[in-house]
């Protein structure tokens, strides 16, 4: 996965797509996992993400639309990215489809301290 081609798939899947693209533009780590995660396991997920975030009021990007389009995917197997922004001020979380050509939805979180280990950059 190339910076450039990951930054073709964000588009306006949700409104995270866009501060995330442009966070993978202005020099973001990014990463593309290997392996493939059916969409509803991860809409759990995410959704329990969601809960914790609104309790402690942390700032999200699109995370409630990121959990109904997984939600809506059902078993459909969906690969894993994230993006740090550069400032390490906001986290992204990808989601592609099962062949990594197409964003399926993204959310971000606003980071209160920079993660123990950046992303590293895919190549």
């Amino acid at each position: 996965m190339t910076r450039d081609g990951l930054a073709e798939m964000l588009g306006e899947q949700t409104t995270a797509c866009g501060p995330a693209r442009a966070a993978l533009i202005a020099d973001g780590s990014f990463i593309v996992w290997d392996g493939l995660v059916p969409a509803d396991r991860l809409a759990h997920t995410y959704r329990t993400r969601l809960r914790i975030t609104q309790k402690r009021g942390q700032p999200t990007l699109a995370l409630a639309a990121t959990v109904d389009i997984l939600t809506h995917a059902a078993e459909e197997p969906v690969r894993i990215g994230r993006i740090d922004a550069a400032d390490m001020s906001w986290t992204f979380m990808l989601f592609l489809n099962a062949t990594a050509t197409a964003a399926l939805a993204c959310t971000g979180v606003a980071r209160s301290e920079p993660p123990a280990e950046p992303a590293t950059q895919a190549k």
